[in-house]
Protein backbone atom coordinates (compact mmCIF):
# COMPACT_ATOMS: atom_id res chain seq x y z
CA UNK A 1 0.00 0.00 0.00
CA UNK A 2 1.29 3.43 -0.94
CA UNK A 3 0.45 6.81 0.53
CA UNK A 4 0.03 9.22 -2.34
CA UNK A 5 -0.10 12.97 -2.36
CA UNK A 6 -3.68 14.25 -2.82
CA UNK A 7 -2.59 16.60 -5.56
CA UNK A 8 -1.46 13.76 -7.81
CA UNK A 9 -4.79 11.92 -7.78
CA UNK A 10 -6.13 13.47 -10.96
CA UNK A 11 -2.95 12.75 -12.88
CA UNK A 12 -2.86 9.13 -11.80
CA UNK A 13 -6.51 8.54 -12.76
CA UNK A 14 -6.44 10.48 -16.00
CA UNK A 15 -3.79 8.47 -17.83
CA UNK A 16 -5.24 4.94 -17.79
CA UNK A 17 -8.87 6.05 -18.01
CA UNK A 18 -8.19 8.33 -20.95
CA UNK A 19 -6.29 5.57 -22.72
CA UNK A 20 -9.16 3.18 -22.06
CA UNK A 21 -11.72 5.61 -23.43
CA UNK A 22 -9.64 6.20 -26.57
CA UNK A 23 -9.28 2.49 -27.24
CA UNK A 24 -12.83 1.56 -26.21
CA UNK A 25 -14.03 1.87 -29.78
CA UNK A 26 -11.72 -0.95 -30.92
CA UNK A 27 -13.61 -4.23 -31.33
CA UNK A 28 -11.60 -7.02 -32.91
CA UNK A 29 -13.12 -9.82 -34.96
CA UNK A 30 -15.40 -9.80 -38.01
CA UNK A 31 -18.59 -7.74 -37.93
CA UNK A 32 -21.63 -9.87 -38.70
CA UNK A 33 -23.02 -9.83 -42.22
CA UNK A 34 -25.95 -12.14 -42.93
CA UNK A 35 -24.83 -14.74 -45.51
CA UNK A 36 -26.81 -15.26 -48.68
CA UNK A 37 -29.51 -17.91 -48.53
CA UNK A 38 -30.88 -20.18 -51.27
CA UNK A 39 -33.44 -18.36 -53.41
CA UNK A 40 -36.40 -19.27 -55.59
CA UNK A 41 -38.50 -16.87 -57.70
CA UNK A 42 -41.77 -18.66 -56.91
CA UNK A 43 -43.16 -21.86 -55.50
CA UNK A 44 -43.35 -24.41 -58.29
CA UNK A 45 -46.49 -26.11 -56.96
CA UNK A 46 -48.47 -22.86 -57.12
CA UNK A 47 -48.34 -22.73 -60.91
CA UNK A 48 -51.81 -23.05 -62.35
CA UNK A 49 -53.43 -23.35 -58.93
CA UNK A 50 -54.91 -20.38 -57.07
CA UNK A 51 -56.13 -20.85 -53.48
CA UNK A 52 -59.60 -19.43 -53.02
CA UNK A 53 -59.22 -18.02 -49.54
CA UNK A 54 -58.27 -14.47 -48.46
CA UNK A 55 -54.64 -13.48 -48.18
CA UNK A 56 -54.95 -12.24 -44.59
CA UNK A 57 -56.11 -15.61 -43.32
CA UNK A 58 -53.16 -16.16 -40.97
CA UNK A 59 -52.04 -12.60 -40.33
CA UNK A 60 -53.80 -12.36 -36.99
CA UNK A 61 -51.65 -14.75 -34.97
CA UNK A 62 -54.43 -17.21 -34.09
CA UNK A 63 -53.99 -19.07 -37.37
CA UNK A 64 -56.38 -21.87 -36.40
CA UNK A 65 -59.28 -19.41 -36.59
CA UNK A 66 -59.44 -20.10 -40.36
CA UNK A 67 -61.20 -23.37 -39.52
CA UNK A 68 -64.08 -21.63 -37.71
CA UNK A 69 -64.20 -24.29 -35.00
CA UNK A 70 -64.89 -22.92 -31.47
CA UNK A 71 -63.74 -26.14 -29.80
CA UNK A 72 -60.44 -26.12 -31.66
CA UNK A 73 -60.02 -22.45 -30.78
CA UNK A 74 -60.58 -23.23 -27.07
CA UNK A 75 -58.05 -26.05 -27.09
CA UNK A 76 -55.41 -24.09 -28.99
CA UNK A 77 -55.52 -21.25 -26.50
CA UNK A 78 -54.80 -23.72 -23.71
CA UNK A 79 -51.47 -24.67 -25.30
CA UNK A 80 -49.68 -21.47 -24.22
CA UNK A 81 -51.14 -21.68 -20.73
CA UNK A 82 -50.62 -25.34 -19.88
CA UNK A 83 -48.27 -27.07 -22.33
CA UNK A 84 -45.21 -28.17 -20.37
CA UNK A 85 -42.88 -28.29 -23.36
CA UNK A 86 -43.59 -24.63 -24.10
CA UNK A 87 -43.04 -23.78 -20.43
CA UNK A 88 -39.64 -25.46 -20.68
CA UNK A 89 -38.69 -23.40 -23.75
CA UNK A 90 -39.94 -20.24 -22.05
CA UNK A 91 -37.71 -20.93 -19.04
CA UNK A 92 -34.83 -21.56 -21.44
CA UNK A 93 -35.42 -18.14 -22.98
CA UNK A 94 -35.40 -16.41 -19.58
CA UNK A 95 -32.17 -18.21 -18.79
CA UNK A 96 -30.67 -16.85 -22.03
CA UNK A 97 -31.78 -13.32 -21.10
CA UNK A 98 -30.08 -13.72 -17.72
CA UNK A 99 -26.87 -14.67 -19.53
CA UNK A 100 -27.10 -11.42 -21.52
CA UNK A 101 -27.30 -9.46 -18.25
CA UNK A 102 -24.38 -11.51 -16.93
CA UNK A 103 -22.29 -10.61 -19.97
CA UNK A 104 -23.21 -6.93 -19.71
CA UNK A 105 -22.02 -6.84 -16.11
CA UNK A 106 -18.47 -7.28 -17.42
CA UNK A 107 -18.54 -3.74 -18.82
CA UNK A 108 -18.80 -2.20 -15.36
CA UNK A 109 -16.30 -1.97 -12.50
CA UNK A 110 -16.54 -4.24 -9.49
CA UNK A 111 -16.79 -2.32 -6.24
CA UNK A 112 -16.31 -3.91 -2.85
CA UNK A 113 -16.24 -2.47 0.66
CA UNK A 114 -15.06 -3.88 3.97
CA UNK A 115 -14.94 -3.02 7.63
CA UNK A 116 -12.70 -4.35 10.35
CA UNK A 117 -12.31 -3.87 14.07
CA UNK A 118 -9.24 -5.27 15.83
CA UNK A 119 -8.58 -5.18 19.55
CA UNK A 120 -5.06 -5.90 20.79
CA UNK A 121 -3.40 -6.15 24.17
CA UNK A 122 -0.42 -7.67 26.03
CA UNK A 123 0.70 -8.39 29.60
CA UNK A 124 -1.23 -7.45 32.74
CA UNK A 125 -2.79 -4.13 33.50
CA UNK A 126 -0.31 -3.57 36.34
CA UNK A 127 3.12 -5.18 36.56
CA UNK A 128 6.85 -4.73 37.25
CA UNK A 129 9.42 -4.72 34.54
CA UNK A 130 12.89 -6.24 34.67
CA UNK A 131 14.36 -3.11 36.15
CA UNK A 132 11.90 -3.18 38.95
CA UNK A 133 9.88 -0.20 37.79
CA UNK A 134 6.11 -0.46 37.24
CA UNK A 135 4.40 -0.08 33.84
CA UNK A 136 0.93 -0.28 32.28
CA UNK A 137 0.36 -2.42 29.19
CA UNK A 138 -1.21 -0.84 26.13
CA UNK A 139 -4.66 -2.26 25.26
CA UNK A 140 -6.88 -0.78 22.54
CA UNK A 141 -8.92 -1.24 19.34
CA UNK A 142 -8.20 -0.30 15.73
CA UNK A 143 -11.06 0.36 13.31
CA UNK A 144 -10.66 0.10 9.55
CA UNK A 145 -12.94 0.93 6.61
CA UNK A 146 -11.80 0.01 3.10
CA UNK A 147 -13.11 0.17 -0.45
CA UNK A 148 -11.80 -1.51 -3.57
CA UNK A 149 -12.57 -0.94 -7.28
CA UNK A 150 -11.50 -3.29 -10.06
CA UNK A 151 -12.29 -2.53 -13.68
CA UNK A 152 -11.39 -4.75 -16.59
CA UNK A 153 -11.23 -2.33 -19.52
CA UNK A 154 -12.85 -3.82 -22.61
CA UNK A 155 -10.16 -2.32 -24.84
CA UNK A 156 -10.34 -4.96 -27.57
CA UNK A 157 -14.07 -5.61 -27.42
CA UNK A 158 -13.96 -9.09 -25.90
CA UNK A 159 -16.80 -8.34 -23.50
CA UNK A 160 -18.80 -6.51 -26.15
CA UNK A 161 -18.46 -9.48 -28.52
CA UNK A 162 -19.62 -11.76 -25.72
CA UNK A 163 -22.63 -9.53 -25.16
CA UNK A 164 -23.35 -9.63 -28.88
CA UNK A 165 -23.13 -13.43 -28.84
CA UNK A 166 -25.30 -13.79 -25.74
CA UNK A 167 -27.92 -11.41 -27.14
CA UNK A 168 -28.11 -13.35 -30.41
CA UNK A 169 -28.31 -16.61 -28.43
CA UNK A 170 -31.23 -15.19 -26.44
CA UNK A 171 -32.96 -14.39 -29.72
CA UNK A 172 -32.30 -17.98 -30.80
CA UNK A 173 -34.06 -19.13 -27.64
CA UNK A 174 -36.96 -16.79 -28.39
CA UNK A 175 -37.25 -18.24 -31.90
CA UNK A 176 -37.01 -21.77 -30.49
CA UNK A 177 -39.87 -20.91 -28.15
CA UNK A 178 -41.95 -19.63 -31.06
CA UNK A 179 -41.14 -22.75 -33.05
CA UNK A 180 -42.06 -25.03 -30.14
CA UNK A 181 -45.34 -23.15 -29.73
CA UNK A 182 -46.15 -23.43 -33.44
CA UNK A 183 -45.23 -27.12 -33.44
CA UNK A 184 -47.46 -27.84 -30.43
CA UNK A 185 -50.33 -25.87 -31.95
CA UNK A 186 -50.01 -27.67 -35.29
CA UNK A 187 -49.75 -31.07 -33.61
CA UNK A 188 -52.88 -30.34 -31.62
CA UNK A 189 -54.76 -29.27 -34.75
CA UNK A 190 -53.70 -32.45 -36.59
CA UNK A 191 -54.71 -34.63 -33.65
CA UNK A 192 -58.00 -32.76 -33.40
CA UNK A 193 -58.87 -33.30 -37.07
CA UNK A 194 -57.82 -36.93 -36.85
CA UNK A 195 -60.11 -37.36 -33.86
CA UNK A 196 -62.98 -35.70 -35.73
CA UNK A 197 -62.26 -38.03 -38.66
CA UNK A 198 -62.72 -40.95 -36.27
CA UNK A 199 -66.04 -39.42 -35.22
CA UNK A 200 -67.03 -39.13 -38.86
CA UNK A 201 -65.95 -42.72 -39.51
CA UNK A 202 -68.01 -43.90 -36.53
CA UNK A 203 -71.02 -42.05 -37.92
CA UNK A 204 -70.46 -43.56 -41.37
CA UNK A 205 -70.17 -47.08 -39.97
CA UNK A 206 -73.22 -46.57 -37.77
CA UNK A 207 -75.26 -45.55 -40.79
CA UNK A 208 -73.83 -48.48 -42.74
CA UNK A 209 -74.76 -50.90 -39.95
CA UNK A 210 -78.32 -49.62 -40.09
CA UNK A 211 -78.39 -50.03 -43.89
CA UNK A 212 -77.07 -53.58 -43.54
CA UNK A 213 -79.78 -54.33 -40.98
CA UNK A 214 -82.36 -53.33 -43.54
CA UNK A 215 -80.66 -55.59 -46.08
CA UNK A 216 -80.74 -58.40 -43.55
CA UNK A 217 -84.49 -57.92 -43.09
CA UNK A 218 -84.94 -58.02 -46.87
CA UNK A 219 -83.06 -61.32 -47.17
CA UNK A 220 -85.05 -62.71 -44.26
CA UNK A 221 -88.32 -61.76 -45.94
CA UNK A 222 -87.13 -63.20 -49.24
CA UNK A 223 -86.19 -66.44 -47.51
CA UNK A 224 -89.54 -66.69 -45.75
CA UNK A 225 -91.29 -66.00 -49.04
CA UNK A 226 -89.31 -68.84 -50.62
CA UNK A 227 -87.69 -66.64 -53.24
CA UNK A 228 -84.21 -66.79 -51.71
CA UNK A 229 -82.08 -69.33 -49.91
CA UNK A 230 -80.81 -69.18 -46.36
CA UNK A 231 -77.35 -68.49 -47.77
CA UNK A 232 -78.41 -64.91 -48.62
CA UNK A 233 -79.54 -64.38 -45.04
CA UNK A 234 -76.30 -65.75 -43.57
CA UNK A 235 -74.22 -63.68 -46.00
CA UNK A 236 -76.08 -60.49 -45.03
CA UNK A 237 -75.71 -61.35 -41.34
CA UNK A 238 -71.96 -61.86 -41.73
CA UNK A 239 -71.60 -58.52 -43.49
CA UNK A 240 -73.54 -56.78 -40.71
CA UNK A 241 -71.49 -58.34 -37.92
CA UNK A 242 -68.12 -57.56 -39.55
CA UNK A 243 -69.14 -53.92 -39.97
CA UNK A 244 -70.23 -53.77 -36.33
CA UNK A 245 -66.75 -55.01 -35.38
CA UNK A 246 -65.19 -52.19 -37.46
CA UNK A 247 -67.39 -49.69 -35.63
CA UNK A 248 -66.19 -50.93 -32.25
CA UNK A 249 -62.53 -50.69 -33.33
CA UNK A 250 -62.91 -46.97 -34.11
CA UNK A 251 -62.94 -46.26 -30.37
CA UNK A 252 -59.32 -47.35 -29.93
CA UNK A 253 -57.81 -44.74 -32.27
CA UNK A 254 -60.18 -42.01 -31.10
CA UNK A 255 -59.18 -42.56 -27.48
CA UNK A 256 -55.50 -42.23 -28.38
CA UNK A 257 -56.05 -38.94 -30.17
CA UNK A 258 -58.04 -37.68 -27.20
CA UNK A 259 -55.23 -38.64 -24.82
CA UNK A 260 -52.67 -36.84 -27.03
CA UNK A 261 -54.77 -33.67 -27.05
CA UNK A 262 -55.06 -33.83 -23.27
CA UNK A 263 -51.27 -33.91 -22.87
CA UNK A 264 -50.77 -31.09 -25.38
CA UNK A 265 -53.11 -28.91 -23.34
CA UNK A 266 -51.36 -29.84 -20.09
CA UNK A 267 -54.07 -32.07 -18.66
CA UNK A 268 -54.03 -35.68 -17.48
CA UNK A 269 -55.91 -37.91 -19.95
CA UNK A 270 -58.03 -39.35 -17.15
CA UNK A 271 -59.77 -36.01 -16.58
CA UNK A 272 -60.13 -34.91 -20.20
CA UNK A 273 -62.74 -35.77 -22.80
CA UNK A 274 -64.15 -34.37 -26.02
CA UNK A 275 -67.70 -34.92 -27.11
CA UNK A 276 -68.47 -36.22 -30.57
CA UNK A 277 -68.63 -33.58 -33.30
CA UNK A 278 -68.56 -33.58 -37.13
CA UNK A 279 -65.43 -33.23 -39.23
CA UNK A 280 -65.08 -29.92 -41.04
CA UNK A 281 -66.16 -29.95 -44.67
CA UNK A 282 -64.44 -26.74 -45.76
CA UNK A 283 -60.67 -26.96 -46.17
CA UNK A 284 -59.05 -23.50 -46.02
CA UNK A 285 -55.93 -23.09 -48.12
CA UNK A 286 -53.83 -20.04 -47.29
CA UNK A 287 -51.76 -18.31 -49.98
CA UNK A 288 -48.08 -19.20 -49.82
CA UNK A 289 -46.81 -15.81 -51.00
CA UNK A 290 -43.32 -15.70 -52.50
CA UNK A 291 -40.34 -17.76 -51.29
CA UNK A 292 -38.23 -14.75 -50.28
CA UNK A 293 -40.71 -13.80 -47.55
CA UNK A 294 -40.44 -17.28 -46.04
CA UNK A 295 -37.11 -16.30 -44.50
CA UNK A 296 -38.94 -13.78 -42.31
CA UNK A 297 -41.94 -15.97 -41.54
CA UNK A 298 -40.42 -19.11 -40.04
CA UNK A 299 -39.08 -19.16 -36.47
CA UNK A 300 -36.70 -22.04 -37.21
CA UNK A 301 -35.07 -20.00 -40.00
CA UNK A 302 -34.82 -17.01 -37.66
CA UNK A 303 -33.21 -19.22 -35.01
CA UNK A 304 -30.64 -20.51 -37.49
CA UNK A 305 -29.87 -16.95 -38.66
CA UNK A 306 -29.48 -15.60 -35.11
CA UNK A 307 -27.27 -18.55 -34.24
CA UNK A 308 -24.90 -17.46 -37.02
CA UNK A 309 -24.44 -14.05 -35.40
CA UNK A 310 -23.84 -15.65 -32.01
CA UNK A 311 -21.13 -17.86 -33.54
CA UNK A 312 -19.65 -14.95 -35.52
CA UNK A 313 -19.28 -12.91 -32.33
CA UNK A 314 -17.43 -15.80 -30.71
CA UNK A 315 -14.72 -15.38 -33.35
CA UNK A 316 -14.15 -11.87 -31.98
CA UNK A 317 -14.03 -13.21 -28.43
CA UNK A 318 -11.35 -15.69 -29.46
CA UNK A 319 -9.31 -13.09 -31.37
CA UNK A 320 -9.44 -10.66 -28.43
CA UNK A 321 -7.52 -13.20 -26.36
CA UNK A 322 -4.42 -12.37 -28.48
CA UNK A 323 -4.27 -8.87 -26.98
CA UNK A 324 -3.20 -7.72 -23.51
CA UNK A 325 -5.76 -7.69 -20.74
CA UNK A 326 -5.77 -4.15 -19.32
CA UNK A 327 -7.42 -3.33 -16.02
CA UNK A 328 -7.62 -0.56 -13.44
CA UNK A 329 -7.76 -0.98 -9.69
CA UNK A 330 -8.17 1.45 -6.83
CA UNK A 331 -8.00 0.97 -3.07
CA UNK A 332 -9.04 3.38 -0.37
CA UNK A 333 -8.75 2.81 3.37
CA UNK A 334 -9.17 4.68 6.63
CA UNK A 335 -7.90 3.26 9.91
CA UNK A 336 -7.76 4.75 13.34
CA UNK A 337 -8.42 4.49 17.03
CA UNK A 338 -10.68 5.53 18.57
CA UNK A 339 -13.60 5.73 16.14
CA UNK A 340 -13.80 9.50 16.50
CA UNK A 341 -10.37 9.78 14.85
CA UNK A 342 -11.20 7.38 12.02
CA UNK A 343 -11.64 10.05 9.37
CA UNK A 344 -8.73 12.27 10.27
CA UNK A 345 -6.64 13.15 7.24
CA UNK A 346 -3.53 11.37 8.51
CA UNK A 347 -5.50 8.10 8.81
CA UNK A 348 -6.45 7.95 5.13
CA UNK A 349 -4.67 5.61 2.72
CA UNK A 350 -5.29 4.96 -0.94
CA UNK A 351 -3.66 3.55 -4.03
CA UNK A 352 -4.31 3.37 -7.75
CA UNK A 353 -2.91 0.93 -10.28
CA UNK A 354 -3.18 0.11 -13.95
CA UNK A 355 -2.10 -3.35 -15.04
CA UNK A 356 -1.64 -5.14 -18.31
CA UNK A 357 -1.10 -8.85 -18.81
CA UNK A 358 -0.22 -10.69 -21.99
CA UNK A 359 0.41 -14.38 -22.56
CA UNK A 360 3.53 -14.78 -24.68
CA UNK A 361 3.37 -18.55 -25.24
CA UNK A 362 0.55 -21.07 -24.93
CA UNK A 363 1.47 -23.76 -27.40
CA UNK A 364 -0.89 -22.56 -30.14
CA UNK A 365 -4.00 -22.61 -27.90
CA UNK A 366 -5.36 -19.25 -29.03
CA UNK A 367 -4.91 -19.89 -32.73
CA UNK A 368 -6.71 -23.21 -32.26
CA UNK A 369 -9.55 -21.46 -30.43
CA UNK A 370 -9.90 -18.90 -33.25
CA UNK A 371 -9.95 -21.67 -35.85
CA UNK A 372 -12.55 -23.58 -33.84
CA UNK A 373 -14.73 -20.46 -33.64
CA UNK A 374 -14.44 -19.91 -37.40
CA UNK A 375 -15.37 -23.49 -38.24
CA UNK A 376 -18.33 -23.35 -35.85
CA UNK A 377 -19.54 -20.27 -37.69
CA UNK A 378 -19.13 -22.02 -41.04
CA UNK A 379 -21.16 -24.92 -39.68
CA UNK A 380 -23.84 -22.45 -38.59
CA UNK A 381 -23.96 -21.00 -42.12
CA UNK A 382 -24.43 -24.46 -43.61
CA UNK A 383 -27.17 -25.27 -41.08
CA UNK A 384 -28.92 -21.99 -41.89
CA UNK A 385 -28.94 -22.66 -45.62
CA UNK A 386 -30.12 -26.22 -45.07
CA UNK A 387 -32.95 -24.93 -42.86
CA UNK A 388 -34.03 -22.58 -45.65
CA UNK A 389 -33.96 -25.40 -48.21
CA UNK A 390 -35.98 -27.65 -45.90
CA UNK A 391 -38.52 -24.87 -45.44
CA UNK A 392 -38.93 -24.53 -49.21
CA UNK A 393 -39.37 -28.28 -49.49
CA UNK A 394 -42.03 -28.39 -46.75
CA UNK A 395 -44.06 -25.64 -48.41
CA UNK A 396 -43.79 -27.31 -51.82
CA UNK A 397 -44.77 -30.67 -50.31
CA UNK A 398 -47.84 -29.21 -48.62
CA UNK A 399 -48.88 -27.29 -51.75
CA UNK A 400 -48.53 -30.32 -54.00
CA UNK A 401 -50.40 -32.53 -51.54
CA UNK A 402 -53.27 -30.05 -51.30
CA UNK A 403 -53.44 -29.64 -55.06
CA UNK A 404 -53.54 -33.39 -55.70
CA UNK A 405 -55.93 -34.07 -52.82
CA UNK A 406 -58.29 -31.38 -54.11
CA UNK A 407 -58.47 -33.15 -57.45
CA UNK A 408 -58.81 -36.53 -55.74
CA UNK A 409 -61.65 -35.26 -53.55
CA UNK A 410 -63.65 -34.24 -56.60
CA UNK A 411 -63.13 -37.61 -58.28
CA UNK A 412 -63.85 -39.51 -55.07
CA UNK A 413 -67.12 -37.67 -54.50
CA UNK A 414 -68.26 -38.70 -57.96
CA UNK A 415 -67.31 -42.31 -57.18
CA UNK A 416 -69.38 -42.23 -53.97
CA UNK A 417 -72.40 -40.88 -55.81
CA UNK A 418 -72.10 -43.59 -58.47
CA UNK A 419 -71.66 -46.31 -55.86
CA UNK A 420 -74.81 -45.19 -54.04
CA UNK A 421 -76.82 -45.40 -57.26
CA UNK A 422 -75.36 -48.85 -57.92
CA UNK A 423 -76.39 -50.11 -54.47
CA UNK A 424 -79.94 -48.84 -54.89
CA UNK A 425 -80.29 -50.37 -58.37
CA UNK A 426 -78.78 -53.73 -57.36
CA UNK A 427 -80.90 -54.00 -54.22
CA UNK A 428 -84.07 -53.32 -56.24
CA UNK A 429 -83.00 -55.94 -58.75
CA UNK A 430 -82.46 -58.44 -55.95
CA UNK A 431 -85.95 -57.74 -54.61
CA UNK A 432 -87.26 -58.41 -58.08
CA UNK A 433 -85.33 -61.68 -58.18
CA UNK A 434 -83.22 -60.78 -61.21
CA UNK A 435 -79.78 -60.79 -59.50
CA UNK A 436 -78.16 -62.85 -56.76
CA UNK A 437 -77.54 -61.33 -53.35
CA UNK A 438 -73.80 -61.54 -53.91
CA UNK A 439 -74.19 -58.65 -56.33
CA UNK A 440 -75.74 -56.59 -53.55
CA UNK A 441 -72.88 -57.47 -51.21
CA UNK A 442 -70.30 -56.42 -53.80
CA UNK A 443 -71.96 -53.05 -54.46
CA UNK A 444 -72.46 -52.32 -50.77
CA UNK A 445 -68.81 -53.12 -50.03
CA UNK A 446 -67.79 -50.88 -52.93
CA UNK A 447 -69.90 -48.05 -51.57
CA UNK A 448 -68.46 -48.34 -48.07
CA UNK A 449 -64.92 -48.43 -49.44
CA UNK A 450 -65.53 -45.30 -51.51
CA UNK A 451 -67.16 -43.48 -48.60
CA UNK A 452 -64.21 -44.34 -46.38
CA UNK A 453 -61.81 -43.15 -49.07
CA UNK A 454 -63.70 -39.87 -49.44
CA UNK A 455 -63.52 -39.38 -45.67
CA UNK A 456 -59.80 -40.16 -45.66
CA UNK A 457 -59.20 -37.63 -48.44
CA UNK A 458 -61.07 -34.93 -46.51
CA UNK A 459 -59.08 -35.80 -43.40
CA UNK A 460 -55.81 -35.61 -45.34
CA UNK A 461 -56.73 -32.26 -46.85
CA UNK A 462 -57.35 -30.77 -43.42
CA UNK A 463 -54.08 -32.20 -42.09
CA UNK A 464 -52.17 -30.89 -45.11
CA UNK A 465 -53.71 -27.45 -44.68
CA UNK A 466 -52.33 -27.43 -41.13
CA UNK A 467 -48.96 -28.55 -42.48
CA UNK A 468 -48.99 -25.71 -44.99
CA UNK A 469 -49.78 -23.11 -42.34
CA UNK A 470 -47.01 -24.49 -40.15
CA UNK A 471 -44.58 -24.53 -43.10
CA UNK A 472 -45.43 -20.86 -43.71
CA UNK A 473 -44.72 -19.94 -40.09
CA UNK A 474 -48.28 -19.71 -38.74
CA UNK A 475 -48.40 -15.92 -39.10
CA UNK A 476 -45.13 -15.45 -37.18
CA UNK A 477 -42.68 -12.73 -38.28
CA UNK A 478 -38.98 -12.26 -37.57
CA UNK A 479 -39.91 -8.84 -36.18
CA UNK A 480 -41.54 -10.68 -33.26
CA UNK A 481 -38.09 -11.53 -31.91
CA UNK A 482 -37.20 -9.46 -28.82
CA UNK A 483 -34.80 -6.62 -29.44
CA UNK A 484 -31.76 -5.84 -27.32
CA UNK A 485 -33.82 -3.28 -25.40
CA UNK A 486 -36.51 -5.87 -24.65
CA UNK A 487 -34.19 -8.44 -23.16
CA UNK A 488 -35.38 -7.65 -19.64
CA UNK A 489 -38.95 -8.83 -20.28
CA UNK A 490 -39.91 -12.29 -18.99
CA UNK A 491 -41.42 -13.61 -22.22
CA UNK A 492 -40.49 -12.59 -25.78
CA UNK A 493 -43.74 -13.37 -27.57
CA UNK A 494 -47.40 -13.05 -26.98
CA UNK A 495 -49.72 -15.99 -27.65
Amino acid sequence: MRRLLPGRTGLILAGPILAGLILAGCTVGPDYQQPAAPEAPAFKELQGWTPSHPADAIDKGAWWSVYNDPELDRLERMVDISNQTIKSYEAQYRNAVALVAEARAGLFPTISVGADATRTGSGAKYGVNSSGSGNVSRNGATYTLSGNVDWDLDVWGRIRRQIESSTASAQVSAADLANARLSAQATLAVDYFNLRAEDALAKLLTETVEAYRQSLRITDNQYKAGTASSIDYVTALTQLQSTQAQLIAVGVQRAQYEHAIAVLTGQPPSSFSLSVAPLATDVPVVPAGIPSTLLQRRPDIAAAERNMQALNAQIGVAIAAYYPDISLSALGEVAGSPVSQLFNLENRFWSLAATGAETVFNGGLRSAEVEAARTSYEQGVANYRQTVLTAFQQVEDALSALRVLQLQAGAQDLAVASARRAVTATLNAYKAGTVAYTSVIVEQATLLSNEQSALAVRQSRLVQSVNLIQALGGGWQAGDLPSVEQMNVPSPLRP
